[in-house]
């Protein structure tokens, strides 16, 4: 890993950690980020995208192994369905717990994807604790595929906006959404 992302890293673990906001890349589209156990960050990116806290937002971890302290009893499905998958994965879950209570939806249900990609990953391994991920448009917007299509808005309204892969021109998409329910069911939110 280069100098310039590890000094992103650091800039971006220290903002999360002061309670502040980030805008950075993650294995599918830019996001908006923030420490997931505080609320009132939380609530600040709630402020920032327009958006109810209705809408329960999903967080980020870099390791399979964290979904233990993230969720209370993960159905044995989930471990199958993150190895198989090859593509970018957001499982929702039930019983969520050590999070920001603003962030779990009113169910309980909070939305959980393991990343693989390179700053992502290094950047939850460093900050020690999940990652707010939401995308980095204001709600009902289109969401940005690239970092050139992110509104002045969004990048104005965060502490830290991350240099890594600011000139990638690929386009990226959103991760595929799966509901895991009580019982085994598996919902398909979004392929």
């Amino acid at each position: 890993m280069n100098e310039d992302i590890r000094e992103d890293i650091k800039k971006a673990c220290e903002v999360m950690n002061a309670g502040g906001l980030i805008l950075y890349p993650t294995d599918t589209i830019w996001g908006i980020g923030c420490d997931a156990t505080n609320p009132d960050a939380v609530k600040r990116v709630y402020q920032l995208k327009q958006r109810t806290d209705a809408k329960a937002l999903i967080v980020l971890a870099d390791n399979p192994v964290k979904l233990d302290f993230y969720i209370d009893g993960v159905p044995d499905i989930a471990w199958d369905l993150i190895e198989a998958t090859n593509k970018p994965l957001t499982i929702i879950y039930d019983k969520a717990r050590n999070l920001a209570h603003n962030l779990i939806a009113d169910d309980g249900s909070i939305g959980i994807r393991i990343t693989d990609e390179r700053f992502s990953k290094e950047l939850c391994q460093r900050f020690r604790k999940a990652v707010v991920s939401t995308s980095a448009n204001v709600s009902g917007e289109a969401s940005p595929r690239n970092f050139s299509e992110i509104a002045d808005e969004i990048k104005n309204g965060v502490d830290y906006v991350v240099q890594y892969r600011q000139n990638d021109a690929d386009k990226y998409h959103s991760s595929s959404i799966i509901k895991l329910g009580q019982g085994g069911q598996v919902k398909i939110i979004r392929e």
